[in-house]
């Protein structure tokens, strides 16, 4: 839920009433080419290259059921190889690797990096979900979209 202005330059975020300027998302930064693990097992519920200036490129969404509850998490900024030989309903495991950071020019024209980020409703969406909200609709995606630090963990900042 973090406010970016670095959307004011990429058209898909101006909605014209209310632009979308909260982040929904993690971004993990890395290099072009850096492997990205599966957290948890699952299967593969859709992908797709979101291919348009600032939007996500290549995009994995994985399903899990987690004692049943279940809930989908989102890879977006990949490799554009990473969506071939790869199926809706695959099985993934813990631990595997699932895809690469993507180049600018493959991966929505953003720096190398993964957008992360849990969803518990797909609303009928495949291959692609919002990472970013206006402020106006923060309330209604709180509820749908998870805080994802239980399942990656990062250590907690240090302020100096």
């Amino acid at each position: 839920m973090e406010l970016r202005t670095i959307y004011d330059n990429r058209p898909q975020f101006d909605t014209g009433d209310e632009p979308r300027r909260l982040h929904l998302g993690v971004d993990i930064w890395g290099d072009a080419g850096t492997p990205v693990y599966a957290p948890l097992a699952g299967t593969i519920h859709s992908y797709k290259d979101n291919a348009h200036f600032g939007d996500y490129g290549p995009t994995i969404i994985l399903q899990h059921d987690l004692d049943g509850l279940i809930f989908y998490s989102l890879y977006g900024h990949l490799s554009r190889g990473n969506l071939k030989g790869i199926a809706i309903g695959q099985q993934i495991n813990s631990g595997q690797p699932i895809a690469n950071l993507g180049e600018a020019y493959e991966n929505g024209s953003w720096p190398p990096h993964l957008h992360f980020q849990l969803i518990l409703d797909m609303q009928d969406n495949k291959g692609d979900y919002p990472g970013a909200c206006k402020i106006s609709e923060k309330e209604t995606y709180l509820q749908n979209i998870p805080d994802p630090d239980p399942i990656l963990q990062f250590p907690p900042a240090i302020n100096s």
